[in-house]
């Protein structure tokens, strides 16, 4: 079922919450297991994360996939938040079922929406990002698949 860390970030998620005046603020969400994920981040001069928030609507693994995706990305920079992978969070928790694969997509893509935000608020480009999908149901059953 749930490993032990994906348990403890849904009954102790970090990170909740919003921040005013967010630099960036990415939402994005899944119509098919109606998931919706808020990322908020807070980004300083020299471009490094320095605080990041999330208000997930959501299963459980939801919740999970966003806690750990806020801690993973705290006090990074950009490029190094952009390797923030799906994967990468599912490793981080020790793993997902196969069936709630989608939820640390959602974590991915609130990232990036979030990035995306950022860049489009201060007229630059980030490397290796492309506009966010706001529904990630369409990449879903693919990704499913490979586990």
């Amino acid at each position: 079922m749930y490993s032990e860390k994906v348990m403890d970030h849904f009954e102790h998620p970090r990170n909740v919450g919003e921040i005013e005046n967010a630099s960036g603020v990415g939402t994005v969400g899944n119509a098919k297991c109606g998931d919706i994920m808020r990322i908020y981040l807070d980004i300083d001069e020299s471009r490094i994360i320095r605080d990041v928030k999330f208000k997930t609507f959501g299963c459980g693994a939801a919740v999970a996939t966003s806690s750990m995706a806020t801690e993973l990305v705290k006090g990074k920079s950009i490029q190094e938040a952009m390797q923030v992978t799906n994967k990468a969070v599912m490793e981080a928790l020790d793993g997902l079922p196969p069936v709630k694969v989608h939820c640390s997509l959602l974590a991915e893509e609130a990232i990036h929406a979030a990035l995306w935000d950022y860049a489009e608020k201060h007229g630059i480009k980030i490397e290796g990002l492309e506009k966010p999908k706001s529904d990630i149901h369409e990449d879903e059953e693919a990704e499913e698949e490979e586990y």
